[in-house]
């Protein structure tokens, strides 16, 4: 009996081990599947990227260096106010505020872009079949090359400003990819959203607003009580990341090693939540765009 008891923990023990190996297997295999389309659709996502670059500027005169000329005409406008107006006492505070301003607005940018993604191309999904997180990836990656030209202006305040360069700033593309990693899951969550829920467009609108100024940008931390700060600290990515880019540029030494894992684990969290939430509907999405 005692033999025929331990028999059947040990057979149940096995066969639960082989279950989860199997399951861990089949998600492999799905992951290998999926990242194998992502790179035959590579082209497209260039094309895609190209074009919405090229929209944007379409018909301006100026083209593309208002990527350069927009962040640092709202950087004077904000500078003007913040500090002749309600004097905040911030070293470098013009270099201060582009750092926030510049990441701020990539993360609305790519986000708000990332909405309309499925919506937008809803004739283009009918016609043909296409994976349709494509083209919320290719509105945040476009997102991230506007970015790439706005770090223009801040080199150009960088250099006004008399900031000292340094081997740290080796660094900001990993501060980048993290932004990059947390918009792309954001989006691809308020795309889902967006299909089922089209006032999710609006209500984002006055999140991101308030988002902002829950994000020190343009005044200082120690202006908010120490509870709201740890809130900041602990619920506020944006935060995380804005203050790695100050470290760097404005301490010229690398952000500690715990905010930037910490930083990465939020993006990637946002990423596997927001890409469940988009597979689990897509297959839905023909039914309402």
């Amino acid at each position: 009996m005692e033999f025929k008891i331990s028999y059947v923990i040990i057979w149940q023990f096995y066969m639960k081990n082989i279950g989860r190996k199997e399951e861990s297997e089949r998600v492999m295999n799905k992951m290998k599947t999926r990242c194998q389309v992502l790179y035959n659709y590579r082209y497209l996502i260039k094309q895609l990227v190209t074009k919405d670059i090229k929209l944007k500027y379409r018909r301006s005169f100026l083209g593309y260096v208002w990527s350069v000329l927009n962040p640092l005409m709202v950087m004077v406008v904000m500078y003007l106010v913040f500090s002749k107006m309600f004097r905040f006492n911030i070293d470098n505070y013009s270099a201060y505020l582009i750092i926030g301003q510049t990441l701020f607005t990539f993360m609305t940018e790519a986000t708000n872009q990332a909405i309309f993604s499925i919506t937008g191309n809803g004739p283009l999904l009918k016609k043909v079949y296409v994976p349709k997180y494509v083209f919320t990836l290719s509105k945040v990656t476009s997102s991230l090359v506007n970015l790439v030209f706005s770090l223009g202006a801040m080199i150009i305040v960088f250099v006004i400003t008399k900031v000292q360069f340094s081997w740290a700033m080796l660094f900001f593309p990993v501060i980048l990819m993290e932004v990059y990693i947390f918009s792309l899951g954001l989006g691809l969550f308020l795309a889902e959203a967006a299909v089922f829920f089209r006032d999710i467009q609006y209500i984002y609108n006055v999140l991101t607003t308030a988002w902002m100024y829950l994000t020190p940008i343009f005044y200082p931390m120690e202006q908010l009580p120490e509870s709201v700060q740890k809130a900041i600290k602990i619920f506020n990515p944006m935060y995380q990341y804005i203050t790695q880019f100050r470290t760097i540029s404005l301490h010229q030494t690398l952000p500690a090693a715990g905010d930037v894992v910490y930083g990465f684990a939020i993006a990637f969290v946002f990423l596997i939540v927001g890409s469940w939430a988009f597979i689990r509907k897509q297959d839905d999405f023909i039914l309402y765009i």
